[in-house]
């Protein structure tokens, strides 16, 4: 059996589930809300990149490196955007939580928080990581804001790491989560969909 398996994630806020070619049209919806792929220092698909990106996804979760999702709210059932889990070593075990984005109107909605905390329990409790890594770009500061509130810590900065679609070299920026932080990170979770 393969670490990483095809699985639904559902709580009250999100759905997460396993992305499909199916899921294009409503992924192509999610990204032009807010035109993300305009974005500078992010790698968001464009309506026209959006069957390709589905493609890579895919063939890297037969490869068994990446575990793609799409991350459906449970309000109103519309899809409002992706994340996967990515780079996974089953011999620790440990993944990143990567490739994440949001359609503009669901950011700051709790949508992000209830995403990470299924990403999270699945990870900690049902794969058994020891560990789960976030990288992000230096200039993201929304997404290393996001990070840092969930509880993870910033474990440094890879110089000249990525070469960006523009031809720019990214910064990346390393956080994590270890199990021992695990029970604290939740309980903040938690706490903070609570109140939202």
């Amino acid at each position: 059996m393969a670490f990483l398996e095809p699985v639904t994630l559902a709580g009250d806020v999100v759905t997460l589930e396993p992305l499909h070619p199916d899921h294009h049209d409503e992924l192509v919806s999610a990204a032009s809300d807010g035109r993300l792929w305009e974005l500078w220092y992010t790698s968001v698909p464009s309506p026209q990149t959006m069957a390709a990106d589905i493609d890579a996804r895919l063939a890297m979760q037969a490869a068994g490196s990446m575990l793609p999702f799409v991350v459906r709210r449970a309000g109103d059932g519309k899809v409002v955007g992706a994340t996967t889990y990515c780079n996974a070593e089953a011999t620790v075990p440990r993944v990143e939580i990567g490739y994440t984005w949001t359609a503009a109107s669901a950011q700051r909605t709790g949508v992000n928080a209830a995403s990470k905390l299924l990403l999270l329990t699945h990870a900690f409790e049902v794969l058994g990581c020891r560990a789960v890594e976030f990288r992000t770009h230096w200039h993201n500061q929304q997404s290393r804001a996001a990070i840092t509130r969930l509880g993870a810590k910033q474990d440094g900065v890879l110089r000249n790491h990525r070469r960006m679609p523009d031809g720019s070299l990214r910064d990346t920026v390393v956080f994590s989560i270890v199990d021992s932080e695990w029970p604290a990170v939740r309980n903040g979770l938690r706490h903070r969909l609570a109140r939202s």
